[in-house]
């Protein structure tokens, strides 16, 4: 006689089974990443192997002064006026956070000597200081941590020396038909998405404090979409164009800025601030953040110290 399947039993003898074959397989891959952590070690095991690092804080911002050389400008009624009473007063709110980096370097986006001479005018006479962001941000960096030298580490690229060097009437032909039409903007949909969000930040602006501002701008993932920007517009037309001009222009610019902060770099107890436009972030963080010499800091770890 066939007796009737309990099926009650046949639920629990399958739930059973399925159980025994999860656990297996838990315990063997935790048996595989045992083995796997116990044979391949960590790169910074042997690459830094615990030795002190040199910190650095990039501080992304906005240009104070509004020189309009960026692809975007912003609209003149929807600039923020750093001179002012009210962001003179959240300017030292940003300043007071950016302190707790203790920072013994500073790193600007400019070459030669002519700022660290406006600096020393400005220690001697107190003027009003200027509306750019190397004096706003940069002079009361140097008052608070009582700093001695600017060190200006922004560098042109290669083209600039393609095109103005002894070879020039050589390279310019080549160089001319590389960058003529050419734009890091055009009317794809995902151009005009990159100038809706601008305009949107332009917008917010004047509706945060320039910390909450600044805040926004280094937040990496901001930085990562900023740097999006540059694969788009021309850079998907012709073949491989679009990646030359952006290896031998901005990202070699780019390059060269984190080869001079190399360069001025002397201690593994440095705090170099880098106060650069937000632009140049995208690259920058990503050099810092593979080199095994530099520790990151993000301005965000600094607000709740």
């Amino acid at each position: 006689m066939r007796f009737p399947t309990d099926p009650t039993l046949h639920q629990t003898n399958t739930m059973r089974s399925t159980f025994i074959f999860l656990t297996s397989l838990t315990l063997a891959g935790a048996a595989l990443n045992a083995t796997a952590q116990g044979t391949l070690p960590s790169p910074d095991s042997i690459l830094i192997a615990g030795d002190p690092l040199p910190h650095v804080l990039l501080l992304g911002t906005f240009h104070f002064d509004y020189p309009d050389l960026d692809a975007h400008v912003t609209a003149k009624d929807e600039r923020v006026d750093v001179l002012s009473p009210e962001r003179q007063q959240e300017l030292q709110e940003l300043l007071d956070v950016v302190m707790r980096f203790k920072p013994n370097k500073l790193c600007l986006e400019t070459d030669g000597n002519w700022l660290m001479l406006k600096y020393r005018e400005h220690q001697k006479d107190g003027k009003p200081m200027g509306r750019n962001e190397y004096y706003q941000i940069g002079f009361r960096v140097m008052d608070r941590a009582q700093l001695d030298t600017v060190y200006a580490v922004d560098a042109g690229s290669i083209v600039d020396e393609l095109y103005m060097g002894k070879d020039s009437l050589t390279h310019r032909p080549w160089l001319d038909s590389l960058f003529e039409g050419w734009s890091y903007s055009d009317d794809s949909e995902l151009s005009k998405r990159y100038s809706d969000w601008y305009t949107a930040e332009d917008k917010a602006k004047n509706e945060n404090t320039l910390l909450e501002l600044f805040l926004h701008m280094n937040d990496d993932h901001v930085l990562d979409r900023g740097y999006g920007a540059y694969l788009t517009g021309s850079f998907t037309t012709g073949g491989h164009r679009g990646a030359d001009i952006n290896a031998i222009n901005w990202y070699d610019r780019n390059l060269r800025i984190f080869r001079n902060i190399q360069d001025i770099t002397t201690s593994p107890d440095d705090r170099i601030l880098v106060l650069f436009g937000a632009g140049h972030m995208g690259i920058l963080k990503q050099l810092f953040d593979c080199s095994p010499e530099f520790n990151r800091v993000r301005l965000a770890e600094l607000v709740n110290e």
